[in-house]
């Protein structure tokens, strides 16, 4: 039996929150719109929307298709940025990660942009604990639909998703998979499940929701 973990990307493996915002804010003062810089806080907060979410929420005032512009030079920036400094790991990741996946098959899904995923293994030399990865970036499906494409792609027989936001457990809803609460992260869900507070805990709460 295939047997997958499948992981959100912001909040529940890295933050890239500090790297990020200063990338947007850099881009949005360059353009003379200062009065649309943010803090990292507000940044935490839009971790795991996607991005036409996103601009909505930073630039309501502009038309959809200037300030999705205006957004993916920022993303451009900010991708520059994380191949050179990353992001902030979760301790104790890659050792949690070599373990589960010697066990089970590992993914990714999260709502970003194409190359932010790849950009976060690449430059932290993940790569090799992965066996498949998505993003809304990629398919302009929604994330529970996403990690039901890679169940399905990959003859996964059992599933678990673990993530830190409302969203996230929505998805694996949606997804039909059990949903893993990384309670380290940026939100919270609003009903009881299966919970982490630190990344090296998922190796028993895994094993127990995928027994």
């Amino acid at each position: 039996m295939k047997n997958a973990i499948l992981f959100d990307l912001d909040g529940t493996l890295w933050d890239s929150g500090e790297t990020v915002i200063a990338a947007w804010n850099d881009v949005l003062i360059s353009l003379g719109m200062e009065k649309y810089t943010k803090t990292v806080d507000d940044m935490h907060s839009y971790m795991g929307k996607t991005l036409p979410a996103i601009a909505e929420m930073i630039m309501p005032d502009i038309p959809e298709k200037r300030r999705m512009e205006i957004l993916n030079a920022c993303c451009e920036e900010e991708q520059r940025r994380l191949a050179v400094t990353g992001g902030r790991l979760y301790p104790h990741l890659e050792e949690t990660l070599q373990k589960l996946s010697e066990r089970y098959f590992l993914g990714i899904i999260s709502n970003c942009q194409c190359g932010y995923i790849e950009t976060f293994l690449e430059v932290h030399k993940l790569e090799k604990y992965f066996s498949d990865t998505e993003c809304n970036g990629g398919t302009g499906l929604s994330k529970g639909e996403n990690i039901r494409l890679v169940i399905e792609r990959n003859g996964i027989d059992r599933a678990v998703y673990v993530g830190d936001t409302l969203m996230d457990m929505q998805a694996a809803d949606q997804a039909g998979v059990p949903f893993i609460h990384a309670s380290y992260g940026f939100g919270k869900p609003d009903r009881e499940t299966e919970s982490i507070s630190e990344i090296g805990e998922i190796i028993a709460v895994a094993e127990k929701v995928l027994s």
